[in-house]
């Protein structure tokens, strides 16, 4: 029969210390942060630039500025409900034991 591994995750077995690994495993997170970093600020870009070029808003208003008050107060709405929502969840420790 095969033994049971009761850790999961990222840590090492407890029979087993890491050695050079750490150094691979930081220079792998600092290169995936930056990339993360970097990737939210060019879609942060593209899409301030839609925005501007687009001109949506002020069109919509335009026309129809009662149903663009009534939309963005439906949005606030549901915002409102998702934060009620969210806040009334009960409260759970982060650190759970994976080990007794």
């Amino acid at each position: 029969m095969c033994k049971r591994i009761t850790s999961a995750g990222f840590t090492p077995p407890a029979n087993r210390t890491l050695g050079t690994e750490h150094r691979t495993v930081a220079i792998a997170e600092f290169i995936a942060s930056v990339a993360l970093a970097l990737s939210t600020l060019i879609a942060a870009t593209v899409v301030s630039v839609g925005i501007a070029r687009a001109d949506v808003v002020s069109s919509v208003i335009d026309n129809e500025g009662g149903v663009f008050a009534i939309a963005l107060l439906l949005g606030l709405l549901f915002i409102g409900m998702g934060g009620v929502t969210i806040i009334s969840l009960p409260h759970q420790s982060r650190h759970r034991k994976t080990h007794s």
